[in-house]
């Protein structure tokens, strides 16, 4: 069979839900028997969004292979429990990029060098790139931004091409749109869909399949009415209804058979029907909890819910696996200091403190961290947050009160956390961090071991600075242990506290790896953790 294309728009509004659309399909294609995989291509100039602030962007994902991507391909490898790589988002910077070098180099033989054919063209390769392995029955293509856009055109103008030179049946569009309710009226309005998908057929594609966001059902007569002026087949304009949780998507969109309609489109017909039991053992636990708890995120982006996504969704899949609702109470580092941290965490039952970069709410952080460790309250800290348990433990257990990250103070006389070797000559931003999986040793006996079940583990990372060893003998001999090193470099990956009823701090970003099905181990032990912390705080 050849490899097949789906191709995901939006349109009306941004923010619909195309990522979770397009991860949603995956998963019932995947639970088919076939082989999915997802690619997104962004509208921006930047290369990656590995130098956008989280409040532009959000979180930025870390790929296995080191890529730094948008959020949605954590969706992506969420729904589908499968890897994505540095070929699964492109932006328009990268487009431009290689189509410059390529200029530079004399490739065009002295053209004029256009967006047509030249960098749709680089589009249209791309897009195909991953379907020449060999690999995958069905790719599907999330166009980000949004029909209308300026930025979007090329990549529409693209995959205009692209529907003209593959056969009929290889490839597909599916154009999202919302069809919004207007409460002073009583009724649903399908004008914006109309003319969103009136918009995509000027730029020369008629989508296939339409799929409203809407807070209400959808009646028959409203579905016929978009079909006929959408131009697409009766039954072909299907609900996207709002769901208590994005993985009731995959369920709803079943029932509104948007696999089998894409499955009649390629002419698949001998696919089974979707295996989805430990998708709904995974939903039937999260919709039945048996108790509660309060966790704290203390970090410096908790304004924008999608600057820890992974984390808030690793807390998801860590709070079904242990039959309980994990409540997270976003609590700005900032503005935590010695006079209110009693007040905001006395009642947490476990204390997450966040990644981040820069020297904005660093001490509220270690404040936070103080009060965890004091207290005997459950702490996991997460790549910087990891990096402040030990600046707080140097501070306050080894007695040097000046002990510090050199991002924060480069003349500081006690860096506990330094710059790597590898980093100090780099000037260039973008791409130069430690980026990606790295094995990891753990400590016989260790907390860390205990929650794995083995000794060795491979991890995502994304930093600049890490623990300085030259102090490592001084923390251990103080109570805190190094029980886990890269097996290679000798670089400490885990510090924990033996003597605390769970405290630990890890160099990687270990919610990267978490899915539904297969949920993180450390995020299921903290929350085990805060349950027990709870239970005998009573």
């Amino acid at each position: 069979m050849d490899t097949k294309f789906v191709f995901v728009s939006g349109g009306v509004a941004s923010s619909l839900g195309k990522g979770i659309i397009s991860a949603s399909l995956a998963k019932l294609l995947q639970a088919r028997g076939l082989r999915v995989t997802i690619q997104k291509f962004d509208p921006y100039i930047n290369i990656d969004p590995g130098t956008l602030n989280p409040y532009e962007h959000g979180e930025c994902y870390v790929t296995e292979d080191g890529a730094e991507t948008d959020l949605d391909l954590g969706h992506y490898e969420r729904f589908l429990g499968v890897h994505t790589s540095k070929a699964n988002n492109v932006t328009t910077g990268k487009i431009y990029n290689t189509v410059i070098t390529k200029e530079r180099e004399g490739a065009y033989l002295g053209k004029t060098v256009q967006i047509v054919p030249h960098i749709t063209d680089e589009i249209k390769r791309r897009m195909l790139l991953l379907g020449k392995t060999g690999e995958y029955d069905i790719i599907i293509t999330e166009i980000g931004g949004t029909v209308g856009d300026m930025e979007s055109q090329p990549f529409v103008e693209a995959v205009r091409q692209l529907r003209w030179e593959l056969p009929e049946d290889d490839c597909m569009t599916i154009h999202l749109t919302l069809v919004p309710y207007l409460s002073a009226a009583k009724e649903l309005k399908t004008k914006p869909t109309q003319h969103s998908v009136q918009q995509l057929q000027r730029w020369g594609v008629q989508p296939d399949i339409v799929v409203c966001r809407t807070e209400h059902e959808l009646t028959p007569e409203l579905r016929r009415k978009m079909a006929l002026f959408c131009n697409v087949k009766p039954g072909h304009v299907i609900q996207s209804i709002d769901a208590p949780s994005i993985y009731q998507v995959p369920l709803n969109m079943k029932a509104e058979n948007l696999d089998t309609l894409v499955l009649e489109h390629f002419g698949i017909k001998d696919a089974p029907e979707p295996d989805l039991r430990r998708w709904n053992e995974f939903l039937d636990k999260l919709a039945s909890p048996k108790k509660t708890v309060d966790i704290a995120l203390v970090g410096k982006y908790v304004e924008l819910q999608d600057a820890y996504k992974s984390i808030l969704e690793s807390f998801v899949h860590a709070g079904a696996a242990n039959e309980c609702k994990v409540n997270v109470h976003s609590i700005h580092s900032e503005y935590i200091d010695n006079e209110n941290v009693a007040e905001k965490l006395s009642g947490m039952d476990a204390v997450l403190v966040a990644p981040g970069f820069g020297e904005r709410g660093l001490e509220g952080k270690i404040v936070a961290i103080r009060y965890a460790r004091e207290n005997g309250l459950p702490f996991f800290g997460i790549c910087l947050g990891m990096q402040m348990c030990v600046v707080e433990f140097a501070r306050n257990v080894l007695g040097l009160s000046d002990a510090v990250s050199t991002e924060v103070n480069p003349a500081t006389s006690n860096p506990v956390i330094d710059l790597m070797e590898d980093q100090k000559s780099t000037t260039i931003k973008g791409g130069t961090m430690r980026l990606g999986a790295y094995q990891c040793a753990l400590k016989a006996g260790s907390l860390a071991e205990k929650i794995y079940g083995t000794d060795i583990i491979s991890e995502r990372h994304r930093h600049r600075y890490e623990f300085n060893n030259d102090y490592l003998d001084a923390v251990e001999a103080a109570g805190m242990t190094a029980s886990g090193r890269n097996p290679d470099t000798g670089l400490v990956e885990i510090v924990e506290i033996p003597s605390h009823p769970f405290f630990i701090g890890v160099q990687f970003h270990p919610e990267l790896k978490s899915t539904p099905e297969h949920p993180q181990p450390i995020f299921v032990a903290f929350v085990k953790a805060a349950l027990e912390h709870q239970a005998n705080r009573k």
